[in-house]
């Protein structure tokens, strides 16, 4: 990462991507220029992804989905443009493939490369401390996305597939529940959209369940994968820093610190959702209610201090379920600005 953004050559398809952007990327910005490029990205952002969701009915792979109600495209397109990623619908009945790949997923892209863009010019702010100028931001976005991001993310998804999740054109699948009644299970491009949902620290599901979904998160393979991609960005930032300031040591103590405070919340939240007194929860074993049988507590509590310490979103268990004092540490890790580790979302970079 820290080469991504240091290196001073182009590959053909960034010089492209330039062309086509009217961008120098020779040109350094002063910050408040690369702050205005940002906001400008993301204003165009929202009306592109609001437009998309509005106009679905009249686009291919709708899957007869009607257009999203303009006030949920409206918190929709500014959710997933902010990196917040927050859903107040069910992906799988209100959202065809063409919404969710080009509107959701390249929102997944495009937001935690601007996080990303907005940590690596506050490194330069502090190395370059003579210097009013911090990069230039449409050349970390570009970085960002094509040298970071699309990579892994390709990786990511085939490894995912191989793990069972599901990657497929489908309008959908029918099938019969243990009751007897019959239900149409809708297919998708989710592998894809999962991969750069964890390794953005994105959140937001293709399906209503989120990770807990056995399509998007099928096994503990899978789940320890998606542990894994979430993790990945905001602990590697603390190298990359390291690097940046010519002093890996600093990268060491921001990654200790990080370090000492997940794993004591994780030895918490596990503990006590493997070992809450109550007459139920010792007949079950632990505390199961709300969580996967697929992961057991040990994978749950992992997965749910790492996804509220990286401001990711995900989630393989419902928090709701978690036990008082269990539930209470995640709330502390939340309150903490999910710092440890931290996302790929602007203010937790910041912070």
């Amino acid at each position: 990462m820290a080469r991504a953004y240091t290196s001073e050559h182009d590959t053909r398809v960034e010089r492209f991507c330039y062309r086509v952007m009217g961008v120098d990327p020779k040109g350094d910005q002063r910050w408040p220029v690369y702050a205005r490029s940002l906001l400008a990205f993301s204003a165009v952002s929202v009306l592109f992804l609001y437009g998309l969701l509005r106009l679905q009915p009249h686009l291919p792979l709708s899957l007869g989905f009607p257009g999203v109600p303009a006030d949920q495209a409206f918190n929709t397109a500014a959710s997933f443009v902010t990196n917040t990623n927050w859903q107040s619908y069910s992906g799988e009945s209100t959202m065809g493939h063409l919404a969710q790949m080009a509107g959701l997923a390249v929102q997944n892209f495009a937001s935690a490369a601007v996080g990303m863009a907005v940590a690596v010019a506050l490194i330069r702010g502090f190395v370059r401390s003579r210097t009013d100028r911090v990069g230039n931001f449409w050349v970390d976005l570009t970085r960002g996305c094509l040298r970071i991001l699309l990579p892994l993310v390709v990786v990511g998804t085939i490894a995912l597939v191989a793990a069972g999740v599901v990657q497929n054109f489908s309008s959908g699948t029918d099938a019969t529940t243990l009751a007897g009644v019959h239900q149409t299970i809708t297919g998708g491009p989710v592998a894809s959209q999962e991969a750069i949902k964890e390794l953005g620290t994105n959140g937001g599901g293709f399906y209503n369940a989120n990770s807990a979904h056995p399509f998007e998160n099928p096994n503990p393979f899978s789940n320890f994968l998606e542990i894994f991609f979430l993790l990945l960005i905001p602990v590697a930032l603390t190298r990359t820093f390291g690097l940046m300031v010519k002093d890996k040591r600093q990268g060491y103590a921001i990654l200790a610190t990080m370090g000492s405070l997940w794993g004591l919340i994780l030895a918490g939240v596990w503990s006590l959702e493997a070992a809450h007194p109550g007459t139920a929860l010792k007949l079950a074993g632990a505390a199961m209610e709300g969580k996967e049988t697929r992961f057991g507590v040990a994978a749950s509590s992992l997965f749910a201090t790492s996804t509220t310490g990286t401001s990711t979103g995900a989630i393989d268990a419902a928090h709701s379920s978690f036990t008082a004092l269990g539930g209470g540490l995640l709330i502390f890790n939340m309150g903490l600005g999910e710092i440890a580790p931290g996302g790929t979302r602007t203010p937790d970079m910041a912070s």
